[in-house]
């Protein structure tokens, strides 16, 4: 009887000890999940947003505070929110993560962030851009950009460089109406007037018709906002084959058209085009040129950076960073409280966080599309407003 209560009391003290040693393990072990799209028709943007994660800590290196850092990644399969809900609950229940990350679509990141509501865990968005989401989280964080924060500089700016009617389009989504919505006030407060917009159907793919209206029209300039990729290639061949810019109607675009998917795609149609935006590759810049540098490597070579990228990678240092600051504390309080005076230096530029809305702060870049005397293009940057935040808020 002895020998039985002795061995039952060493397997006690053995199943204590493994978990008291698999409390330290897990201890040692920050675990970040991040929801984009590995499969579907946004998988080059998920492969975007994953090279610049992985870049950072390939780079800066895996751990903080004496932590180990693990990403787990979770593929959406695309913009469906409650595929991005389920994986949110799976990634803090099963898979234990103190931090969710991530999400490319807005309709995503705000099914997940009731989940992290909930949870109270930290949320950092890489990349959906629609002015609203940080309040719907108490931890949720911007590291890329908002819709508005980008279009603003860019009414201003056509205001002031000579533009006085424009018309504006753009695709009938939320990012499109948001654009549209941001670029009116801002261009009308400025003394402008927007003498048409048209919002096109999503899954348009010849613009012809609208392009021809917009000519019709004689504005000074036009809005454009479209999904990024072939959309916009389509759009500015089409604007080209009119006419447009010999009948001297400059072309106003938003963030991506720096990128190098459309910079190839698009060609020398793409010549002389301007557009709004935080971050194109082929930006000047010893530090940005390191970024570029350590970001072939990681993807083999196979594509450039995008402003998708260039957020994730931002993103996840600022994670890290922050981390350094909490000693490796990923409780929401503390996270959250060290991320108010977050303030660093990035390839896009000088970013910070805003302790008010938890949203990015940084410059804002007016690019012109240009062609190197070596035939390369490049988004040439020839203004910028710095310290912006989101107007939306």
């Amino acid at each position: 009887m002895h020998k039985i209560r002795g061995a039952r009391a060493a397997l006690l003290a053995v199943g204590i000890l493994l978990s008291i040693s698999g409390a330290l393990a897990d201890n040692k072990t920050i675990r970040i999940g991040v929801i984009t799209s590995l499969s579907g028709s946004a998988a080059e943007s998920g492969a975007q947003m994953k090279a610049g994660i992985d870049t950072y800590l390939r780079t800066a290196g895996d751990t903080v505070a004496g932590k180990k850092i693990e990403v787990i990644y979770k593929d959406d399969t695309g913009p469906v929110p409650d595929v991005a809900k389920r994986l949110a609950t799976e990634l803090l229940t099963r898979d234990k993560v103190d931090i969710l990350a991530g999400f490319i679509f807005t309709p995503n990141a705000l099914a997940a962030a009731s989940v992290a509501a909930q949870a109270k865990k930290p949320m950092v968005i890489m990349n959906a851009a629609a002015s609203g989401i940080t309040a719907k989280a108490p931890g949720a964080t911007r590291v890329s950009y908002t819709i508005a924060q980008s279009v603003t500089p860019l009414a201003e700016w056509a205001y002031r460089t000579g533009s006085r009617r424009v018309f504006t389009v753009v695709s009938d989504y939320a990012p499109g109406l948001e654009a549209e919505t941001w670029f009116n006030k801002t261009f009308t407060t400025a003394g402008g007037q927007v003498i048409g917009s048209v919002r096109m159907p999503l899954a348009t793919t010849d613009y012809a018709a609208f392009v021809q209206r917009i000519k019709d029209e004689k504005p000074d300039a036009v809005h454009v906002f479209l999904p990024n990729g072939q959309p916009m290639v389509s759009f500015i061949k089409a604007y080209r084959e009119k006419g447009l810019d010999k009948a001297g109607i400059r072309f106003l675009g938003g963030e991506g058209w720096g990128d190098e998917d459309v910079l190839k795609a698009g060609g020398d149609t793409l010549v002389g085009i301007y557009s709004a935006g935080f971050y194109s590759y082929t930006r000047p810049g010893a530090e940005n040129g390191k970024f570029v540098d350590a970001f072939s490597q990681t993807v083999g070579g196979k594509f450039k950076p995008s402003f998708l990228a260039a957020a994730s990678y931002d993103g996840m240092a600022m994670i890290v960073k922050t981390l350094a600051k909490t000693n490796g504390n990923t409780e929401i309080g503390a996270f959250m409280e060290a991320l108010k005076t977050y303030t660093s230096s990035s390839p896009r530029g000088t970013v910070a966080i805003d302790p008010e809305t938890r949203d990015i702060v940084q410059t804002i870049y007016i690019r012109r599309i240009d062609k190197t005397p070596a035939g390369a293009l490049i988004a040439n940057e020839i203004e910028k407003f710095d310290g912006v935040k989101d107007p939306a808020k």
